[in-house]
């Protein structure tokens, strides 16, 4: 009876000390996404500020669509167009992969049967472990002729391609999360809704997607941060051309492919590799802002 009741307050140390650690090691590991998004910003910002602070105008950077980093004569180091291209085509993406996406996740959440919906998680999860560059490989050599054949264009890589690409890597993440996010709506809303006589397709308008708009807002955001970032398919499929784009048959380039195809040809600490950390500065900026706009919208939506 001693040894037994001698050993219950060490287990129970044991237990409490064993709580401790989990709880410090979860803290640790919150703070550590803070630090590491911290540090990616300094060493951004370090790598880009040396031109920031000497002859670096933000006027020209903003507003001029002249892009000639490495010109003899009169170097220019101007963003509009990538910033243009980078608009337009994560704007047809996402014109395209959220009305699908959002749909592709409620006729999973609501329509499926067992089996079918097991297999069509399958196939999206598929989708999405597709890499960046299979999906520009199938931009460059598909969807051009494709477009070329279809709208007699003189090249398809242009706008309407990357965005096309886009939209088929936005909607995995788009339909995974939506999906997770009209599954997590109580049943006893859809119990309620139909005691009441509504139809299924009531049941979603009216009851499921207002239930789960702050998870199907995360969803899209989620996308459009897969577009923006995206690099290898765009620079592969939109022509890599700097130009602001006038319809869906131009070549573009955007910001990310601008840095991936030119950071390996600057000279280190040159103006022009500055500039390029400049422009991830931009990225790494408009990143932050979209975020914080989705986060006042839904806390918006949860005062409502």
């Amino acid at each position: 009876m001693s040894t037994a009741g001698s050993s219950t307050p060490i287990r129970r140390r044991w237990q409490a000390g064993t709580e401790t650690a989990i709880e410090a090691l979860i803290h640790v590991c919150g703070i550590s996404a803070i630090v590491f998004v911290f540090g990616i910003f300094f060493f951004v910002f370090r790598e880009g500020a040396g031109i920031l602070f000497r002859s670096f105008s933000f006027r020209e950077f903003f507003t001029s669509t002249e892009w000639y980093p490495t010109s003899q004569s009169h170097v220019r180091y101007g963003v509009l167009a990538l910033i243009a291209g980078t608009a337009s085509v994560t704007a047809l993406a996402m014109a395209l992969a959220v009305p699908f996406g959002i749909g592709a996740a409620v006729f999973i959440s609501e329509f499926c049967g067992p089996r079918l919906r097991e297999s069509l998680k399958i196939v999206i999860e598929l989708l999405a472990a597709i890499p960046s560059v299979v999906w520009g490989f199938i931009g460059l050599t598909v969807m051009n002729q494709l477009i070329m054949a279809v709208f007699d264009a003189p090249i398809g890589l242009n706008v309407l391609n990357g965005g096309v690409i886009l939209a088929l890597m936005s909607v995995p993440i788009i339909v995974s999360i939506g999906e997770d996010a009209l599954k997590a709506v109580p049943d006893s809303y859809r119990e309620a809704a139909l005691a009441l006589g509504v139809t299924r397709w009531q049941l979603v308008y009216r009851v499921l997607l207002p239930a789960a708009k702050n998870g199907l807002l995360a969803a899209v955001l989620l996308g459009v941060g897969r577009a923006v970032g995206e690099t290898m398919a765009v620079l592969m499929a939109t022509g890599h051309a700097v130009k602001v784009p006038t319809s869906l048959m131009d070549s573009v380039r955007t910001l990310t492919a601008t840095i991936a195809a030119e950071l390996g040809e600057a000279p280190v600490n040159s103006d022009h590799y500055q500039v390029l950390f400049v422009i991830g500065i931009l990225l790494f900026m408009i990143t932050f802002v979209v975020n914080l706009t989705a986060d006042l919208v839904v806390r918006g939506i949860r005062n409502k």
